[in-house]
């Protein structure tokens, strides 16, 4: 199999390095605006089988001749960059996924639906931990269940050594996080798509031994397109983000005080956009390079089972990888974007077209995949 992975951060190098540990990948492109800056542990693959490769994801013919290049594509950058990549994918007739994290470019992505199935390739959007993971266990509990009532998705990244005042570090970009405190999120109340304000709706969610209480609130994005497939049909379904207690009220004060907006204000005659001030003080204080992190994850289904109530759930707790300086972040998403692509490549997923990972992933291969890596989900019962 030759890959491509659009995007040599943090998530694109880990895709790479864990799309290098199988022996039937002879190649993989790693393509960015900037390459110098690769983390150690891509360092000894660098060579034959790990092309690092200068490329402007803006510059269609590069990335059209990249794409037609390999047995498939997946993108680790910005998200708004994903539907005009799904585009050229569909051009090019190369099987794409990407991180996403952003539903409106999702449903734009479905449109090409059609035209994926002309070229017999798969579309897969979303394929992180959350959205993508998440997603792909809620789906599972959902089709385990001969009626259910509530899914409730609970998901955060961590430091295993939370220090005040935010107990929390950047385990992927800060615009991101700051997006998700400040958008809406969509929920099922009663069967009917609901918004309602991030932050809010605060609960606390035991994992128990050392990491014991976490606090749970909403925030946009984790459900993908779940919430509108299932309209009408489950009752109750939620994400929530997780962090240390304490986190999410001092968050929602900086918001409420207009600290991260996006409309510029005059500062003694300079126009600065707030938000933009937030990252850039924030921003080197949240970064800990020498800290080891977390992922903290539980999903759940209720509902019946053979005329009987039934809950179904699942649960992981990953870790710092220390030997080889993979943070958790990284081996949730990373190597969840490097799964899905490499079943599509294999035509492991069954069926053309342009599919969330809960609509497209075999769930129990994808999570004996993730075990084969290191990353354990725990069926609770």
């Amino acid at each position: 199999m030759r890959m491509l992975v659009l995007g040599a951060g943090l998530q694109g190098s880990a895709c790479a390095y864990d799309l290098l540990q199988n022996p039937d990948v002879k190649e993989v492109r790693l393509a960015d605006l900037h390459t110098g800056h690769l983390p150690q542990f891509l360092a000894p693959f660098s060579g034959e089988r790990l092309i690092f490769t200068p490329l402007d994801v803006r510059d269609k013919e590069a990335v059209l001749a990249l794409m037609r290049q390999s047995d498939a594509a997946m993108s680790a950058i910005p998200y708004y960059f994903n539907f005009e990549l799904a585009q050229l994918a569909v051009e090019a007739g190369v099987h794409f996924s990407d991180l996403g994290g952003n539903t409106d470019i999702v449903v734009k992505q479905k449109t090409l639906d059609a035209a994926a199935k002309k070229k017999g390739i798969t579309i897969i959007p979303d394929c992180g931990l959350a959205p993508g993971m998440v997603n792909i266990l809620a789906e599972y509990g959902i089709r385990q269940l001969d009626t259910v009532e509530t899914v409730r998705i609970f998901v955060g990244g961590l430091p295993q050594r939370p220090e005040p005042p935010l107990n929390y570090q950047i385990v992927y970009s800060l615009e991101g996080v700051l997006d998700y405190y400040t958008t809406l999120s969509w929920v099922l109340r009663k069967g009917k798509r609901t918004q309602v304000k991030a932050l809010s709706e605060l609960e606390v969610v035991n994992f128990g031994g050392s990491l014991g209480e976490l606090e749970g609130f909403h925030t946009a994005g984790g459900l993908s397109t779940m919430a509108s497939r299932y309209e009408g049909k489950i009752p109750t379904m939620e994400y929530k983000t997780l962090r240390y207690p304490g986190h999410a009220r001092i968050m929602e004060a900086i918001r409420e005080l207009g600290l991260l907006e996006l409309t510029p204000v005059d500062v003694k005659g300079v126009k600065v956009v707030p938000r933009d001030l937030v990252v850039a003080a924030m921003g080197p204080r949240l970064t800990k390079p020498n800290a080891y992190d977390l992922v903290a994850l539980r999903v759940y289904t209720e509902g019946t089972k053979d005329g009987k109530p039934k809950r179904i759930g699942w649960e992981m707790v990953d870790y710092y990888d220390e030997e080889n300086g993979i943070s958790a972040m990284e081996r949730s998403t990373g190597y969840s974007l490097s799964i899905t692509g490499q079943m599509q490549a294999r035509g492991e997923i069954g069926k053309t077209g342009v599919f969330t990972p809960d609509e497209a992933m075999p769930a129990e291969k994808y999570i004996r995949e993730l075990a084969a890596r290191g990353v354990m989900i725990r069926e609770m019962r």
